[in-house]
C-alpha cells in the first residue's frame, strides 16, 4: 500500500507487539484492542460516550490477552486504533471494513469516503497490523518454531435486542485441530456455557486475521470470544485469563500430536 499517512499521524503507534521473541507456540492477536481515535477523526460524528461501547472496540479483551501472553511467554500483536476507523479483522473488500453502521448505530464520519481517504485508513492501521503479524509468524517459521495463532475478542451480551447466553465462544472453520481440544477443555469447567461458532462464525466474515495468516501456512488456529460483561473489571479479566492460560499451557492441537510438520507450518508469500 503506497498511500502515505497524514503527517500528524506518521509517528502514531497504530500496532503494538509485545514479547516478539516469546517461547510459547502461541501467537495471540487482539484485533479490536483499542477504542482510540486520532484527533483527525474527532469522534466520527458520534456522541463521545458511544466510544466506550462495543461498537468501538472489544472491551476487556486486551487485558485478558496481555495477562495470557505474559503467563504463557507468548507474543501478542494488538491494534491501537478503534475499529470504527478501520476494522483490521476484515478483508479489504468487506462492506464493513470502514463501517458505515455498527450494530444499529450510524457512523457519520464514515459516510462517503473517497478512495484516497479509504486508502489512508488502510495505511494507518490495517496494513501495519497485518504486516506485524506476518513478520512475527514468518520469522518464527523460518527458525522452525512451532506456531499456533489465536485471536482474542469479546462480545456484547445483547446484540440487536437478542440476548446471548454463552460465557465464551470458540470460532473455527473446518480446521478443528486447536478448536476441538479447547472446546472440550472449556466444557469441563463448571458453570461455563460454551458457544461453538457462537455468537459468530467464519460465515459472518469475522475470521479474517486467521484466514490470512494461519490457514495459508497450515497453522492450527482458533478465535476466542468472551462475553464482555464477564471481563468488565479486573477480577473477571484475571479469572478468564488464568482459566485460559491453564488450558493453553497443556493444549495440543489434535492432528499436530506426533507431527512436527503440521505443528510448525510453512512460510508463504504475502498476498498484500
Amino acid at each position: 500500500m503506497e498511500t502515505a499517512r497524514p503527517a500528524s499521524l506518521a509517528s502514531s503507534d497504530t500496532v503494538r507487539v509485545t514479547n516478539p521473541g516469546g517461547s510459547s507456540p502461541f501467537v495471540l492477536t487482539c484485533d479490536h484492542a483499542s477504542n482510540f481515535l486520532p484527533a483527525e477523526f474527532g469522534t466520527l460524528g458520534l456522541p463521545a460516550e458511544h466510544l466506550s461501547r462495543h461498537i468501538a472496540w472489544d472491551p476487556g479483551a486486551l487485558p485478558v490477552a496481555r495477562r495470557m501472553a505474559e503467563a504463557l511467554d507468548a507474543t501478542l500483536v494488538e491494534t491501537c486504533i478503534s475499529r470504527l476507523v478501520i476494522d483490521c479483522n476484515r478483508p479489504l473488500d468487506a462492506p464493513d471494513l470502514v463501517p458505515p453502521v455498527s450494530e444499529t448505530t450510524i457512523i457519520p464520519g464514515n459516510a462517503g469516503l473517497s478512495e484516497k481517504q479509504r486508502a489512508a485508513r488502510i495505511a494507518l492501521s490495517w496494513q501495519p497490523f497485518h504486516d506485524a503479524v506476518e513478520r512475527i509468524v514468518d520469522k518464527r517459521l523460518a527458525r522452525g518454531q512451532e506456531t499456533r495463532l489465536v485471536s482474542v475478542h469479546s462480545f456484547t451480551p445483547v446484540y440487536k435486542a437478542k440476548s446471548r447466553p454463552w460465557h465464551i465462544g470458540i470460532i473455527h472453520d473446518e480446521d478443528r485441530r486447536l478448536a476441538s481440544p479447547l472446546i472440550a477443555a472449556l466444557k469441563r469447567l463448571s458453570g461455563v456455557t460454551v458457544g461453538v461458532n457462537e455468537p459468530y462464525s467464519p460465515a459472518d466474515r469475522v475470521y479474517f486475521t486467521l484466514e490470512r495468516h494461519a490457514r495459508p501456512r497450515g497453522l492450527a488456529c482458533a478465535m476466542i470470544e468472551i462475553r464482555n460483561d464477564e471481563i468488565s473489571g479486573e477480577a473477571g479479566q484475571r479469572k478468564w485469563a488464568d482459566l485460559l492460560t491453564g488450558i493453553f499451557s497443556n493444549l495440543e492441537p489434535e492432528e499436530a500430536k506426533g507431527s512436527r510438520k503440521s505443528a510448525v507450518g510453512k512460510s508463504v508469500q504475502s498476498a498484500s
